[in-house]
């Protein structure tokens, strides 16, 4: 196990570094003291439960105290351990999106889709995918508030990179838990990558979702892919610009002619010799690959294309 780093970020706030892969600062999760409940925001994959755990015992508390487990939407980085924890934390409740709550409850689908995607890689880089027990699990409506207490966290449902996704906003302390809606940005570098793996992938409804956090005036972004963005109007500028600048150049390049495999080389290029620039060579290449890999990026918007390709066809038959 990585040694944990646990960063208190506000009075009863604490940032977990989970280590993903032996990295520091690629996923984060979030210990949250309510005074009546002590939640986690994100349980990561379960790869890396051993060290979430010691996070949660060197912010002071003990596990078995948590009461609630939220999750931003069910990708294995964010929600893989969700039914492993709750054997271990008796007193949990697992909270999440409605459309991504049957996906947990049978993670059947998930894991055949997972499987596609990582193969081989599927047990190191996830570990066990448990079912949560449906008894166990709230899903959370649009707008629904969750009371820990001193702390409520409202769910915002803010889809683009994934229907399913909810960012929790502490409208008390101006925080909002973010989830992969406001995008990738490592070690505070001013460079945030657009996550746009496949399936859901809709530029239409990220830059809504844009809006609506835009719009709560925050103070404070707390992204899972990592840390806290103290700039929340920078950042959300710079997640659109790369978000538009990446689908505009691979989809001209696309009818250019160019394959996946081409596309995919070009984008790397390309983001990296930006990233590069901007912190004076290739030391947080690895970390962003394990945060959010060009392949899956390029074939997000392959999809994305595709479908308003299809909808077009469909709209002018």
């Amino acid at each position: 196990m990585s040694e944990v780093q646990v960063q208190p970020l506000e009075p009863g706030i604490f940032l977990i570094d989970q280590h993903f892969l032996g990295l520091p600062g690629v996923i984060a999760s979030y210990l949250v003291a309510g005074g009546d409940g002590l939640a986690l925001i994100e349980t990561g994959p379960s790869t890396t439960s051993e060290t979430l755990l010691a996070g949660v015992r060197q912010a002071g508390y003990d596990p078995e105290a948590i009461t609630h487990l939220l999750v931003t939407h069910i990708h294995l980085d964010h929600a893989g351990a969700a039914g492993s924890l709750l054997r271990r934390l008796p007193r949990a409740r697992l909270y999440v999106h409605p459309v991504g709550a049957p996906h947990l409850v049978d993670p059947s689908k998930l894991l055949a889709s997972a499987g596609r995607i990582y193969g081989d890689a599927m047990q190191r880089l996830w570990g066990e995918v448990l079912p949560v027990p449906a008894a166990r699990l709230h899903a959370l409506a649009d707008g629904e508030t969750v009371d820990l207490g001193r702390v409520r966290l409202q769910a915002l449902e803010t889809p683009g990179h994934a229907y399913h996704h909810h960012a929790y906003h502490d409208a008390e302390r101006g925080l909002v838990f973010t989830g992969d809606v406001a995008g990738v940005r490592l070690t505070g570098v001013p460079h945030v990558r657009p996550p746009t793996p496949p399936p859901e992938l809709d530029l239409p409804a990220w830059r809504r979702s844009l809006l609506r956090l835009r719009q709560l005036r925050a103070r404070r972004l707390l992204l899972t892919h990592f840390g806290a963005s103290d700039e929340p109007d920078w950042h959300l500028d710079d997640l659109l610009a790369h978000l538009y600048d990446w689908a505009g150049w691979l989809e001209a390049r696309l009818r250019a002619g160019l394959d996946r495999e081409r596309l995919v080389a070009e984008l790397r290029a390309r983001g990296d010799a930006e990233l590069h620039a901007l912190v004076g060579g290739p030391q947080l290449d690895e970390a962003f690959e394990a945060a959010t890999n060009y392949p899956m990026s390029v074939d997000g918007f392959l999809r994305y294309f595709r479908k308003q390709a299809e909808r077009r066809a469909k709209d002018e038959a």
